[in-house]
């Protein structure tokens, strides 16, 4: 059964994309965007019954082989599927998300004919091809999440790279968004050459891609020695997992491969919902905790992962502070938040990072449909400064709103609340070098993180109405396809939490999928502290975090409700630190002033003087030149006079002669 409901979970998002895209005309609107909801509606029930299979039904986990793509040398690259609880939660979430997603757009797309100019072809059945891309993206995620081995892990982790630069870069007659989707494409392919060579390394030392041979082996390779620098011996298993590890900080968006994920904001909401929770940013996060059976015998490389995740969290999370644009808040935040999932992981809390992942995909896609709500009432305005006021207007958007951002900034009882309290205790508890520096950044983080949604919520819905007559007179509540999506995702933004904190944490549910060694063990000893759910609430005003939720969401209130010349004031006051973060700590500048100028130069060096001059001037036109030149002189000798002829043949004679005569 598994393997049935598993081909239909990968094929029939696929084949709505291929319907959508290609019988657009046939189809038309009404059809493409029933046709690729409803497939993917399909997945999602189909995810669900596996899960129920495999925790109620007495289902094995399934590991299956469709075919062999390429058999070289022995090895054999195949396809095929791993289903157990870890990839199943997985799929359950890409699937619902993607769901809420595909519905969301038949409202928010509906007048995408506006968004090209009039003589632009590319606007042809564009909300066909949205949906087409979505659905497609949905398929790619699939692949790489219900992997076995590394080559389809590798095939999933390109198609959702390849996919999101089309939908960063949907509006293809605006430079900004070809510009987003190029950055994006370009940075993801220095993080994807990393993880290439680990699966390089891989294959090389295990002599197979498929996970099951690759984890067993593990544990005999673990002493392994090699040496990537001279005289320099490195573990084996760490120079791999540092590897893997550089491409899931360009798909998760880690700190310095973070610069794609804010400029992704150039495409369609819906899409930015979909990259930014549950899928394309979360593929670092859920390989990393695959992987888990290599990273547990590379203490280094954990290590390294920690104090990544650490930066992350806080100090992309400080960038979220400055931003007017209120989907780039959320873009930060949800850089900030994938750096708890990293530390997480480095800490070795693979079930937490993973139970955050599922419970800030549900928040986070709900905040992202929230923000495009308000941007479909303000008439496509994204800037806040120009907002205001809109709770009365726009109640559901506001309270489902409220209610993501309670669940974000980890507010007691709410989804997030379980998920993010338990990473930074779990982190806390780690005994590896850099722990204690992640533990203080994701604690400082919790401010942050009130303090940027909290002035996201006021700006938004509160205070003094700064929008234009215009817009103020149009001004109504999203309609339904737009607004119940948003109502599903807020449930499980409430309650999810709750339901998962001890299966997924503390009962081992992810069984033999995440291997964790006794030493780095921090869930089992967060499991006999655990007061209850309830308990949980109260306990959690005997620690720090609450109390700087609450500190950041006091000081959002004053400065930009009760106050906000204040926040003017503060930012003259502090101008260094404001240009600071509004430079982005300079990171763009030195990928674009620096890096990409730097590629450019090289370029025109060797285009100028390698190709055109050295190639193309000496060796192929100056190899023809040459005998042109050569021909030219000896053409000369040709005169048609007799005698010079003769002479030529006598003296030519005499050589030989003398040439005869010397050699005797």
């Amino acid at each position: 059964m598994l393997y049935d409901l598993g081909l239909v979970i990968i094929l029939a998002p696929l084949a709505a994309s291929a319907a959508a895209g290609l019988f657009s005309g046939t189809l038309g609107r009404r059809g493409a965007h029933t046709v690729t909801t409803s497939a993917v509606g399909v997945a999602f029930l189909a995810s669900v019954v596996i899960m129920w299979a495999l925790i109620w039904g007495g289902a094995a986990p399934l590991n299956a082989k469709l075919y062999d793509w390429a058999v070289s040398g022995g090895v054999h690259f195949q396809i095929g599927f791993l289903i157990d609880r870890l990839n199943a939660a997985m799929m359950c979430i890409v699937t619902f998300v993607s769901f809420c997603v595909h519905l969301y757009t038949v409202g928010y797309m509906a007048d995408d004919e506006h968004n090209w100019p009039g003589d632009s072809l590319a606007g042809n059945h564009s909300y066909e091809r949205f949906f087409s891309y979505i659905s497609l993206f949905t398929f790619s995620m699939l692949m790489l999440v219900m992997a076995n081995n590394f080559l389809q892990l590798f095939f999933g982790w390109e198609a959702v790279g390849l996919v999101s630069y089309l939908l960063i870069g949907f509006w293809l007659t605006r430079e900004s968004a070809i510009f987003a989707s190029l950055k994006a494409f370009l940075v993801n392919r220095l993080g994807d050459f990393g993880f290439l060579i680990g699966i390089a390394a891989v294959l090389y030392y295990f002599g197979t891609l498929d996970y099951a041979p690759v984890f067993a082996k593990a544990p005999s390779l673990a002493s392994l020695q090699i040496h990537v620098l001279p005289h320099h011996p490195a573990q084996m298993l760490t120079v791999v997992c540092l590897l893997l590890m550089i491409g899931a900080m360009g798909k998760s968006a880690q700190v310095p491969l973070h610069v794609w994920l804010p400029d992704s904001m150039e495409g369609p909401t819906p899409i930015s919902a979909l990259i930014h929770a549950a899928t394309m940013v979360t593929a670092g996060i859920f390989m990393i905790a695959r992987m888990s059976p290599l990273y547990e015998y590379s203490n280094e490389a954990l290590t390294v992962i920690l104090v990544i995740g650490g930066i992350t969290a806080f100090f992309m999370g400080v960038l979220g502070v400055v931003q007017y644009d209120i989907k780039r808040v959320i873009a930060y935040s949800t850089l900030s938040q994938l750096g708890y999932m990293f530390a997480g992981l480095g800490a070795s809390a693979y079930a937490g990072s993973i139970f955050h992942l599922i419970t800030h995909a549900c928040f986070k896609a709900l905040l992202f449909l929230g923000a495009g709500s308000v941007i479909i009432a303000m008439h496509h305005e994204q800037d806040m400064r120009k907002m205001g006021g809109l709770a009365k207007y726009m109640p559901i958007t506001y309270i489902t709103t409220l209610i993501g951002g309670l669940s974000l900034v980890a507010f007691p009882g709410f989804a997030g609340f379980y998920s993010k309290d338990k990473l930074i205790e779990a982190v806390g508890l780690s005994q590896l070098p850099g722990a204690g520096f992640a533990y203080w950044m994701l604690t400082l983080s919790v401010f942050v993180t009130a303090l940027y949604t909290f002035r996201m919520i006021f700006l938004t819905f509160h205070g003094r109405e700064r929008m234009d007559e215009h817009t103020r007179e149009h001004l109504r509540e999203s309609p339904w396809v737009v607004t119940v999506p948003l109502v599903l995702l807020a449930i499980p933004s409430v309650v999810l939490g709750g339901l998962l904190i001890k299966p997924f944490l503390f009962d081992g549910f992810f069984g033999n999928a995440i291997s964790v060694l006794p030493a780095h063990d921090v869930l089992h000893e967060l499991a006999g502290e655990y007061p209850g759910n309830w308990a949980a609430i109260g306990d959690a005003f005997t620690g720090v975090p609450v109390y700087l939720m609450f500190a950041g969401i006091v000081v959002a209130w004053y400065f930009y409700l009760v106050q906000p010349r204040a926040a003017e004031r503060l930012r003259q006051s502090w101008y260094w630190l404001w240009v600071v973060l509004q430079e982005k700590y300079g990171f763009d500048r030195f990928y674009i002033g620096g890096v990409a100028a730097l590629g450019r130069n090289i370029g025109l060096v060797l285009w100028q003087w390698v190709d055109a001059g050295l190639i193309d001037g000496m060796m192929v036109n100056g190899t023809a030149n040459g005998v042109g030149r050569a021909a030219g002189r000896l053409r000369r000798m040709q005169t048609g006079y007799v005698y010079h002829y003769a002479f030529t043949m006598i003296i030519g004679l005499c050589v030989l002669l003398g040439w005869f005569v010397l050699a005797r």
